[in-house]
């Protein structure tokens, strides 16, 4: 971050903290501040409101004129776009009138069942070497020539966040130039919120491993599934049977005995856990709505690749401006100058980030953020049955209970949805003839 970036954030914190410089000097106390993972949180939360703020502003002068009716000249296809959508919406989570996304009951069993193999394959594929690289950039050192040389940590987590984004838009908008798309309703800005929390939950998941080890992280993640039910509920007011509620907490079980069994790795400290658990507790938060906002945003009915592109083009619009203010823009781009294996690492997080977002949005599409969850919840099951079969690690009796606890769920999820479908469809009275 440059000089002058630093002064102004510093001089914000000094405002609400005037006690820290009271023994402290300005140099020693900025690069203490810069180690201290809330404030970075909290420059970065300021770099985002710097955009969004004005954002909102805009939005709203725009409906209270009744801008929709009364506009007119160039601008107004884009203003008509970003604010009102196809149709003119006047609330948050308004009700659509286009028809919901299509869960598969009109399709063929034998279609729905490869198209979620493969979405699941896709997913796993894509983000257990995302997994690998992303341990590999947060916790190794680049350019160590000896013992002595330690060489140097890249520190800078939205930087990550950016180059995977940016990645992303461009495949996105490729994608939506070249092939034809469904007709485009919903208003841009909303885009702007499933934006916010992906790049909030991306950077407290690239944060995090700078305070907890990466078994821990893993077994966070695989206990994500109610709490993604549970936001289903507040932001989509989703309602769910009691098996559904059951077999998300035997997954999360059986994953967590699974991973407990298999994590060897010494406890950090008292301090360093507290920190990391905090980060993990906005990831799952974040997550979570990300998620559900999008599975909400799917029922104008709009392909999972023009999701990509809305949610995409505000995280970069976020990201670049937040860092351009902090000054670490350019910093990170010298960093992978001098590391040409940070700069291979970077991107290759970038095309696995790419990849795996269009698994994301076309499995949410077709098959909701529940199960989404599930896949992406057995993807730490298998990145330790991979590591067991390559490296000879032994696999523990509870671990074993515990995988076999997450299939025996999984079985009665399909077979209890598998049931009310039909009992849906036989309590249906027959079609009369006429």
């Amino acid at each position: 971050m440059s000089s002058f970036s630093w002064r102004v954030w510093s001089g914000l914190v000094l405002l609400l903290f005037p006690s820290a410089v009271a023994t402290a000097d300005e140099p020693a106390l900025l690069d203490g501040w810069r180690d201290f993972w809330p404030f970075r949180f909290l420059v970065n939360i300021l770099g985002y409101s710097s955009i969004i703020i004005p954002g909102y502003l805009l939005i709203s002068y725009f409906k209270r004129i009744n801008y929709l009716d009364r506009g007119q000249g160039i601008c107004f296809p884009v203003i008509k776009a970003c604010v009102f959508g196809s149709e003119a919406k006047t609330g948050l989570l308004d009700d659509v009138s286009v028809a919901p996304r299509n869960d598969g009951d009109s399709g063929s069993s034998l279609r729905q069942a490869i198209k979620l193999v493969l979405c699941a394959a896709g997913l796993q594929v894509s983000y257990l070497t995302w997994g690998v690289l992303q341990e590999r950039v947060m916790t190794r050192s680049y350019g160590a020539t000896s013992n002595e040389d330690g060489g140097e940590r890249f520190a800078d987590s939205q930087f990550l966040v950016f180059m995977n984004r940016i990645l992303a838009l461009t495949v996105s908008g490729l994608w939506c130039t070249l092939f034809k798309q469904p007709r485009h309703g919903a208003p841009m800005y909303k885009y702007s919120f499933a934006s916010l929390s992906n790049i909030m939950s991306s950077w407290c998941q690239y944060e995090a491993l700078k305070y907890i080890s990466f078994p821990t992280q893993v077994l966070a993640k695989a206990s994500k599934v109610i709490p993604v039910m549970l936001m289903g509920k507040l932001v989509s007011h989703k309602s769910y049977e009691y098996w559904e509620y059951l077999t998300a907490v035997l997954i999360s079980m059986g994953v967590s005995m699974f991973l407990l069994s298999s994590t060897t790795s010494k406890h950090p400290s008292t301090v360093t856990t507290f920190s990391g658990v905090l980060i993990l507790v906005g990831y799952i938060a974040f997550d979570s709505f990300t998620s559900n906002w999008q599975d909400n945003l799917f029922k104008y009915k709009m392909s999972s690749v023009q999701m990509m592109f809305g949610v995409n083009l505000f995280s970069c619009l976020f990201t670049v401006g937040s860092l351009l203010e902090q000054g670490a823009f350019f910093d990170s781009l010298a960093f992978m100058m001098r590391y040409s294996e940070f700069a291979f690492h970077a991107v290759l997080l970038s095309v696995c980030s790419a990849c795996g977002q269009l698994f994301i949005f076309y499995t949410i599409n077709q098959f909701g953020a529940a199960v989404f969850t599930i896949i992406m919840t057995l993807r730490q099951a298998i990145a330790i049955l991979l590591s067991c079969f390559l490296y000879g690690h032994a696999v523990t009796i509870v671990g074993g209970f515990g995988m076999a606890v997450v299939f025996l769920a999984l079985f009665l999820r399909v077979y209890a949805r598998s049931r009310m479908k039909s009992g849906r469809r036989s309590a249906q009275p027959p079609v009369q003839k006429v």
